[in-house]
């Protein structure tokens, strides 16, 4: 068994590309967009996502292109503070091992370790999986017909490989009633360097973090009750006015910057919960399998763990991927369920739907400065449960 065809290069592509290269198989992602996507939000990372960028001897790029945040601070309509953490606490419990940085740099990082050693085709989509008794067919929009021993769904929440093997994705996804949405600027005043600023009325947030060459990220969660996505970039530029209209502190800027963007990350929140990650030759990794929600704060490198567990269950399976696929889920979905309970605690601690949660909300964050409570309060959210397996890739090279 040496040819994979991977669904996506945003994180987890990349990653199960990267090792399933170092244990001498051949890689093929497949990225309908026709380049890496750039844009959207800043992530946090640490755990065992920051462990098996470590691995790779990424942490030297990813601490340069990354920021290490000073302060998470909730702001009132005047923009006065109404409460917030310093992140020395999460510097504490990780060790020093956690950075924040933009999710399309963490993808382009990973993107850069594959992209001369294997075949990469943009600009095209698995529109069709053929499962055949020595190799499943993969059908792309523009490219015809390919054969490949497996295929991998890498393709994120709205997943067309999930789609295609296992049927309509509502089956699967429990929207959990909020919208995200992100872009950037140039230029906005005022600045606050290292400071993650958050304001919000009920049901409603909005964000604002400084990156480098004067660029502000601004992020929006907002609740939602049944309204329908909007598709367009217009259309979901005038839902945000619609939402965020009556907002004060910097709102009416924010969104005057918003009419001039030209690129906006918008989407549901949603989870992905699945009885099975596989099917015959097709298995899914990272979001595609279980998104835990953009809000929970692990996706990133839950994807990584993901994709690398699988490919080093392929390789030690030897060609055996039905034994691979079996003891991949079976090592991580503890693990994944956790993380899934956790995020749908956590989305709602974004955007409280009452006035009265954000107060609450506010309080419990004050309450952080009292020496052991945070500890105690998100030191299990923080702290991986889960054994990250040994596997000797370069062995795998000579079998």
């Amino acid at each position: 068994m040496k040819t994979v065809s991977i669904s996506g290069t945003g994180i987890a592509g990349p990653t199960l590309g990267f090792w399933r290269k170092a244990a001498g198989f051949e890689p093929t992602p497949v990225e309908r967009a026709p380049a890496l996507c750039s844009g959207g939000y800043v992530i946090d990372f640490w755990g065992l996502g920051y462990d098996i960028a470590e691995r790779r001897g990424m942490i030297a790029e990813i601490t340069r292109v990354g920021y290490k945040v000073q302060e998470l601070r909730i702001v009132n309509d005047r923009g006065r503070r109404a409460a917030g953490f310093g992140t020395k606490l999460f510097t504490e419990l990780t060790g020093g091992r956690y950075v924040t940085l933009p999710r399309s740099e963490l993808s382009r990082l990973l993107f850069e370790k594959i992209k001369d050693t294997a075949e990469v085709v943009f600009d095209d989509e698995i529109v069709g999986l053929k499962e055949q008794p020595d190799c499943v067919g993969v059908q792309l929009k523009h490219s015809g017909e390919r054969h490949f021993d497996i295929a991998i769904g890498a393709d994120g929440l709205h997943s067309a490989v999930r789609k295609l093997t296992f049927g309509a994705s509502q089956q699967l996804e429990k929207t959990l009633g909020y919208i995200v949405a992100a872009f950037e600027a140039r230029g906005f005043r005022p600045r606050d360097e290292d400071v993650y600023l958050m304001y919000g009325q009920p049901g409603r947030m909005v964000g604002r973090f400084t990156l480098r060459d004067d660029q502000p990220l601004f992020l929006f969660v907002f609740a939602v009750d049944g309204d329908r996505l909007p598709s367009t970039l217009d259309q979901q530029k005038a839902m945000l006015h619609r939402k965020y209209a009556a907002g004060r502190w910097e709102c009416p800027a924010v969104l005057a910057e918003l009419d001039r963007a030209t690129e906006l990350y918008f989407d549901r929140v949603s989870r992905i919960r699945m009885r099975n990650w596989s099917k015959g030759r097709v298995a899914l990794i990272g979001d595609a399998a279980f998104c835990v929600s953009p809000l929970a704060g692990q996706g990133s490198a839950s994807a990584m763990i993901s994709a690398y567990v699988l490919a080093g269950e392929l390789a030690e399976a030897g060609g055996r991927y039905q034994q691979a696929f079996y003891n991949y889920e079976a090592s991580l979905r503890p693990f994944i369920e956790m993380k899934q309970r956790g995020g749908e605690r956590f989305a709602g601690a974004f955007a409280p739907k009452t006035r009265w949660g954000l107060g609450f909300r506010n309080q419990v964050i004050r309450a952080f400065a009292i020496p052991g409570l945070a500890t105690l309060a998100i030191g299990r959210e923080i702290n991986d449960n889960l054994q990250l397996p040994e596997y000797d890739f370069r062995s795998f090279q000579h079998h």
